[in-house]
């Protein structure tokens, strides 16, 4: 069981520059220290995506005049339910569909 255990770990660590994949001892400590660092990254990955959108969108709302604030309190006020994803995609991807709406909220 031993072995097996050890032989898991060190698959694991294949890849790792020096004894960190060669030796037992070392390649334990650095596969939970990745293990570690993956499970807080996937939970920022989410966060940075959401100040990424949040940059794109104030961005277009900046070329027509609008703050990026006023124009996701407007969209709430008209009930209109379209996420940050969303509007982004929409202010790069077709920015005369990301205008029209910018007009509709902000009348």
């Amino acid at each position: 069981m031993r072995q097996k255990r050890h032989r898991k770990v060190l698959k694991k660590a294949s890849g790792y520059y020096g004894r960190k994949s060669r030796t037992f001892k070392n390649a334990h400590e650095q596969v939970m220290k990745s293990g570690a660092y993956a499970f807080r990254d996937r939970r920022a990955k989410k966060r940075d995506f959401r100040r990424l959108w949040i940059a794109r969108i104030s961005a277009a709302c900046r070329e027509h005049g609008v703050k990026y604030g006023d124009f996701i309190h407007a969209l709430t006020e008209k009930g209109i339910e379209v996420n940050r994803k969303m509007l982004s995609e929409l202010a790069i991807n077709d920015p005369s569909a990301f205008k029209n709406l910018l007009e509709t909220v902000t009348k």
